[in-house]
């Protein structure tokens, strides 16, 4: 693998924001996320579960609740206006004032045609939706209390909300209020307490399920007004609901970090009918369990602690297979370190500001695996800080330290003309540029890779579409080879000067990559390349880098993919037997940037074990409802 003297940078106290809301599309397998931020991210399940689009956030835009119409996203938060999404152009398309107050809650109905919304001032908005917008179609009978939450029932007629100490059902043809259904308090001090009806669900057998600020869980009969059964499942909020499609699954997320399911089942073996009964708890996540959605397979869940965890049904998915495997999806997808290789520079991207850092520098060689004592610590040299309420978008680093740039998404930087390809309509999020300035490579979410020459500004080659989104990718310096990493792991090597894979990328599809390699859940999101080894490539995830070694043979399915330091520790037989290409170093977390410096340095940057949940604000609940 070769030695290198190793900067481990551990000062980028990157702090990922906590998840307020989130929705699942079954038609396009899309879950859109929405942070405390404003930012809203886009994975794509069928692949991975990659993040293909991030729309940074914006200091005004406090995103309360998501709603998928077909392929279009819509958002609602507490400024009271209605969004629209650009999914191409990765910005809001345009924002709808719905004069009702905070808007708490969006819901569409199964039909597509209309958006309900909850306003603070106790009415429920409808409108219309159109091919190019929405319009403002009617109000629901007024209430005296605000909107808390909504849900359609399938046939699109009627619509229940969820408020404080009730549940309402409209006509939602007439606008009139049929039933009110009141929610028990409970008994003793918080008998005094209003309840705040979280969530709702209108199931298609007119039954009722809502989620409590009193920790119930309370099925109702929609048809007639009446109380079914309640579950009580924890002492605190019950924040969150999501039931499955085929309505026969319900998930319940709490303020306890627990997420909760409940089958429609016979609750006995001799018993025909069948009940909501409540069948596991899951403890995925340390604080508020805010946004719940439920896959046909899994549940994915988030909230304060900012984690976004995908808990597979074990009765939907075979045993012991990478299905079954609960993870937790890293973000973010992108590289928010860059590094300026002839200066010893590193950018921090931050969504307000940008921070530039000089590496520190040490004195003389130790021992393999030991520390250096340092001659002159890491210091910050410069903070800029972004224009406007726009969060910044991206950032780049010249390699010589003397220039810097970023984008948002009111002033997105154009430094190139447009010469992209007719027909291309996803967003770019790939960019990489060689080090000569002659090619540029982009890749975009429809997996399409794109390489033009800078000398000429045209198109000068398009890469054959592979059907996973690439994650990250590099032009050699001196070989012109074009090396992608896609979403499911795999990993080309193109020729820009003759226009077809390398040898070595079509030796290695051949025989194929390690089951090792192909199994792990975290994308690779950096590639670069050793200037004193072509044969090098040197790729990295959140949670370890790899030096690929071309000119050693492929591991085989009979080798294991060792960690260096655990494969250093085996008798010299066995060393060699487990000799291959793949050299994986697993001794770092949460990787950042992996970068050689001139000098032959390794730069290794990492998200320092922030105490995340010290440093969110006060539990959203309770400051909703202050005066």
């Amino acid at each position: 693998m070769g030695e290198f003297k190793v900067h481990r940078v551990r000062f980028f106290d990157y702090m990922p924001s906590a998840i307020r809301a989130m929705v699942f599309s079954t038609r396009t397998e899309r879950l859109a996320l929405a942070r405390a931020d404003g930012a809203l991210e886009i994975f794509n399940f069928s692949d991975n579960y990659f993040q293909e689009k991030v729309l940074p956030g914006h200091d005004g835009r406090a995103v309360e609740a998501l709603c998928w119409v077909g392929p279009r996203l819509f958002s609602a938060g507490l400024n009271g206006e209605i969004t629209e999404y650009d999914l191409e152009n990765l910005r809001p398309r345009y924002t709808v004032e719905a004069y009702g107050g905070p808007i708490w809650t969006i819901s569409v109905n199964s039909q597509g045609t209309l958006l309900a919304v909850g306003c603070e001032d106790g009415t429920v908005k409808m409108f219309e939706v159109l091919k190019e917008r929405i319009q403002f179609q009617r109000n629901l009978d007024r209430q005296k209390g605000r909107i808390i939450s909504l849900s359609w029932h399938p046939s699109g007629t009627l619509i229940a909300a969820g408020m404080m100490d009730m549940i309402r059902i409209f006509d939602a043809e007439t606008g009139r209020a049929t039933h009110r259904l009141l929610v028990d308090r409970g008994a003793g001090a918080s008998k005094s307490k209003e309840v705040v009806v979280w969530s709702i669900a209108f199931l298609s057998d007119h039954t009722i399920i809502s989620s409590d600020s009193a920790g119930k869980v309370q099925i109702w009969d929609g048809l007639n007004g009446t109380l079914i059964r309640t579950h009580l499942i924890t002492k605190w909020d019950v924040l969150a609901l999501s039931v499955s499609q085929d309505e026969s699954s319900l998930v319940a997320g709490t303020s306890e970090g627990t997420v909760v399911q409940f089958q429609f089942i016979s609750s006995t073996v001799d018993r025909l009918d069948k009940d909501w009964v409540r069948t596991r708890t899951f403890k995925n996540h340390s604080h508020d369990v805010r946004a719940l959605a439920h896959t046909e397979t899994a549940v994915v869940s988030g909230g304060m602690d900012t984690q976004l965890v995908v808990r597979p049904l074990l009765d939907k998915v075979e045993k012991n297979t990478r299905e079954s495997a609960m993870r937790k999806v890293s973000f973010p997808h992108v590289s928010l370190v860059c590094c300026a290789k002839k200066a010893g520079l590193l950018l921090f991207q931050f969504p307000d500001h940008l921070e530039l850092w000089r590496l520190g520098e040490s004195d003389g060689y130790g021992k393999l695996g030991g520390s250096l004592p340092v001659k002159r610590g890491q210091r910050e040299t410069d903070q800029l800080k972004r224009k406007g309420e726009d969060h910044i978008c991206c950032s780049a680093l010249s390699p010589c330290g003397g220039w810097l740039a970023y984008s948002t998404n009111a002033k997105s930087l154009n430094p190139v003309p447009c010469v992209c390809s007719p027909g291309c309509r996803q967003p770019v999020h790939q960019l990489s540029a060689s080090d000569n300035g002659k090619w540029l490579a982009t890749a975009n979410t429809d997996c399409e890779v794109h390489v033009y020459n800078l000398d000429k500004l045209k198109l000068h080659c398009t890469v054959p579409v592979y059907g996973s989104c690439p994650t990250a990718m590099a032009i050699h310096p001196t070989t012109s080879n074009l090396v992608v990493v896609h979403a499911d792991q795999q990993i080309f090597e193109y020729s820009l000067v003759k226009k077809e894979y390398t040898e070595w990328s079509r030796r290695l599809q051949k025989q194929g990559l390690h089951s090792m390699w192909l199994e792990r859940d975290t994308p690779i999101t950096h590639v670069t390349f050793n200037p004193k080894n072509p044969a090098h490539i040197i790729v990295h995830d959140m949670f370890m880098f790899c030096i690929i070694d071309k000119s050693l043979p492929l591991p085989e399915a009979k080798n294991v993919l060792y960690n260096q330091m655990a494969l250093r520790s085996l008798p010299e037989p066995d060393r060699v037997l487990h000799s291959h290409g793949f050299k994986i170093c697993k001794d770092f977390q949460h990787l950042l940037c992996v970068s050689l410096l001139e000098d032959h340095s390794l730069v290794v940057v990492e998200r320092p074990l922030l105490d995340i949940v010290s440093q969110l604000p006060a539990p959203v609940r309770q400051k909703k409802f202050a005066t």
